[in-house]
C-alpha cells in the first residue's frame, strides 16, 4: 500500500450500503476503509439492546465483506485496547498511524455529528471530500429548492412531485388508478377472528450471537432485552425478509396497516425499516418491486401506494425537513410543553391496555409500528404535556429503526406538534374513541373508553378534551381543528371545568 496516496474512507454504522458514495472509486492497493464501534455514540442515548446489536452486528459483517472483495478495512471494535471512543479520535489515529494523504466521508445523517465532522476537517493535515449521501431519492439541496417560497410545507404535494421524478405508480403524467393517495383506504379495523400471517424473524447468525453476548455484558442497563432478537443484519437477511413481506403480508397491508391489536405487534407491516435506516436494502427498488406486484395484480393498489408512500413519501419528506430546519429545529416546543415523560414508558406498567401492549412490543422487540407510535405513545405524550426533549429522547432509544433525520421531525412534527405545523397540518390528538376504532385493546382494558369523567374513565378522553380547551387559541387558526373547536364552544363551563380538574389530576397521577 502507498500509504501518501491512499484515501481513509469513512463508513458509519448507518452506512452499510455497497453503493455507498464513500467508497465510490475506492483503490483496493492504496485505500483504506475505516469503522469503529463508537462508544459515544452507543452511550448519547442509552440505545436499546437489540438496536446495539444490530448495528454492530451488521457492521463487522459489511467489513468482513469488504475484505472479502480485498479491501484494506480498519475495523475498530468495543475492546479494542487503543479505541479513542469517538469517530473524530478514530480518524486521527487512522491518519497518524497510516500515513493517508486525504478522508473521503459521505455525509451523516445526524446534524450534530455532521457539524463536528466538518470542524474536524478544518483542523486535519490533509484534505477531507465530503459526498452526497445518494442513497436517498431527494437530495438536501433538491428539497430546499422545493420548499422555497413555501408558506406551508405538506408530505403530499412532496410525494406527487417524487412520483412525477421517479415515474413510480404513474400512467403518463396521471397517477396510476386516478388518485395520487389512497390513504383513506387504508384504515380498516382488524375484523374478528382475522389474523395476520406468521411473521419471518431472523434467527440471530454466530456474528450476532457473538455481538449479542458483547451487549448483555457491557450494556446490561440500557433499555430493552435483546432475548428474542430477529432483525436482519445483512443484504441476504434483509432480502428474505422482504421477500417474505412481499410474498406474504403486502396484499393485506394496505387495507390494515392503521390497525393495531393485542398481543400482535407485527401484523402486516413490512419490519424492514431497521435494514433499511442501515443501508441493507435500496428504497428505490423496493418501490420499484412493489409497484411491479400490482401492475402484475399481485397486490391491490390501496396496498402498494400506501407503502410506496410511507419510502418515497414521508421518508424523504420528513428527512428532506431535518436537514431544511436544523438545528433550530431540535429547540422547538410550540405549545409549551413542560412535563415529564411518566416512568410506564419505560416499565409498561400502566393499566392502559393499549399502552401497555405498545410498551411491551418496544422492550421485546426495539419496535411498535408507526400508529401505536404516532397515536398511543406519541398522542398521548401531548396530550399530558410532555416536554418534546423528553419524547425525543425516549424515541431515540427504544426503536431500532431511530435515527435523528428521521425520529425528530416524527417527534416533534407528528407525534407532539411541537414544530407548530410545519410537518402536520394539526396536532394529531385524539381521545379513546379513535384506539377503540382502530384497535381491540379496549375491550379488555380496566378502562371504559365511553366513560369520559367518571373513575374508571379512559386517561385519553378528558385528556383530550384539556388539550383542545388548554390550546384553544393556538388551534382556532387550524382548519383542520374546527370540529373539536367547534364541540369545546358549545361545551358547558362547568364541563370544560371538570375536564380539566380530570386531566389535572391525571396527570399527577402519572408524574408529569
Amino acid at each position: 500500500m502507498n500509504r501518501g496516496q491512499g484515501a481513509l474512507r469513512l463508513v458509519l454504522g448507518d452506512q452499510l450500503s455497497d453503493s455507498l458514495s464513500a467508497l465510490a472509486g475506492l483503490d483496493a492497493a492504496n485505500d483504506l476503509v475505516l469503522m469503529t464501534e463508537s462508544v459515544a455514540e452507543a452511550t448519547a442515548w442509552k440505545h436499546h439492546k437489540q438496536k446495539l446489536v444490530l448495528v454492530w452486528s451488521a457492521m463487522r459483517q459489511f467489513a468482513d465483506r469488504l475484505r472479502a472483495r480485498g479491501i484494506q478495512v480498519r475495523y475498530v471494535t468495543l475492546d479494542d485496547p487503543a479505541n479513542t471512543g469517538s469517530i473524530s479520535g478514530e480518524i486521527r489515529r487512522a491518519l497518524d498511524e497510516a500515513g493517508l494523504g486525504r478522508v473521503i466521508r459521505t455525509a451523516c445523517g445526524k446534524w450534530s455529528l455532521e457539524a463536528h465532522l466538518l470542524a474536524l476537517a478544518d483542523t486535519l493535515s490533509v484534505p477531507v471530500e465530503t459526498r452526497e449521501d445518494d442513497r436517498f431519492l431527494c437530495s438536501r439541496q433538491e428539497f430546499a429548492a422545493w420548499a422555497e417560497g413555501r408558506k406551508e410545507l405538506r408530505m403530499e404535494y412532496f410525494y406527487r412531485e417524487m412520483r412525477r421524478k421517479t415515474g413510480l405508480l404513474m400512467d403518463g403524467d396521471k397517477p396510476a388508478g386516478g388518485q395520487w393517495n389512497y390513504d383513506a383506504e387504508n384504515r380498516r379495523k382488524l375484523p374478528a377472528g382475522v389474523r395476520p400471517p406468521q411473521r419471518l424473524r431472523t434467527p440471530p447468525n454466530p456474528v450476532t450471537q457473538a455481538v449479542m453476548a458483547r451487549v448483555a455484558a457491557g450494556f446490561e442497563d440500557h433499555f430493552g432485552t435483546a432475548d428474542g432478537f430477529g432483525w436482519p443484519t445483512n443484504p441476504d437477511e434483509a432480502a428474505a425478509v422482504l421477500d417474505h413481506f412481499f410474498d406474504d403480508m403486502l396484499a393485506g397491508f394496505g387495507d390494515w396497516q392503521d390497525a393495531m391489536s393485542w398481543g400482535r405487534p407485527f401484523l402486516w407491516h413490512s419490519l424492514i425499516s431497521p435494514a433499511l435506516n442501515i443501508g441493507l436494502l435500496d428504497p428505490l427498488a423496493i418501490c420499484r418491486r412493489a409497484e411491479a406486484a400490482w401492475r402484475e395484480g399481485r397486490a391491490p393498489l390501496n396496498a402498494v401506494e400506501g407503502f410506496i408512500r410511507q419510502i418515497l413519501g414521508w421518508r424523504e419528506f420528513v428527512r428532506g425537513v431535518y436537514w431544511l430546519k436544523m438545528p433550530e429545529y431540535g429547540q422547538r416546543n410550540a405549545l409549551d410543553a413542560q412535563g415529564k415523560l411518566p416512568a410506564f414508558y419505560w416499565t409498561g406498567q400502566t393499566d392502559m391496555a393499549c399502552v401497555a401492549d405498545a410498551v411491551t412490543a418496544v422492550r421485546d422487540h426495539a419496535y411498535a409500528h408507526h400508529i401505536q407510535r404516532l397515536m398511543v405513545t406519541g398522542n398521548l405524550a401531548m396530550l399530558l404535556g410532555v416536554h418534546p426533549d423528553a419524547v425525543d429522547d425516549w424515541y431515540m432509544v427504544v426503536f431500532a429503526d431511530a435515527y435523528e433525520w428521521v425520529e425528530m421531525p416524527n417527534t416533534r412534527g407528528m407525534a407532539t406538534f411541537a414544530d407548530g405545523g410545519i410537518v402536520g397540518s394539526k396536532p394529531y390528538a385524539a381521545s379513546g374513541a379513535y384506539i377503540d376504532r382502530m384497535s381491540d385493546y379496549c375491550k379488555g382494558c380496566r378502562y371504559d373508553v365511553k366513560d369520559r369523567l367518571g373513575a374508571s374513565a379512559c386517561p385519553f378522553n378528558a385528556l383530550y378534551w384539556d388539550f383542545i380547551d388548554r390550546h384553544e387559541r393556538q388551534l382556532a387558526g387550524l382548519g383542520r381543528m374546527m370540529m373539536p373547536l367547534k364541540t369545546l364552544s358549545k361545551m358547558p363551563e362547568a364541563e370544560r371545568v371538570a375536564f380539566r380538574a380530570k386531566a389535572a389530576a391525571t396527570r399527577r397521577a402519572m408524574g408529569v
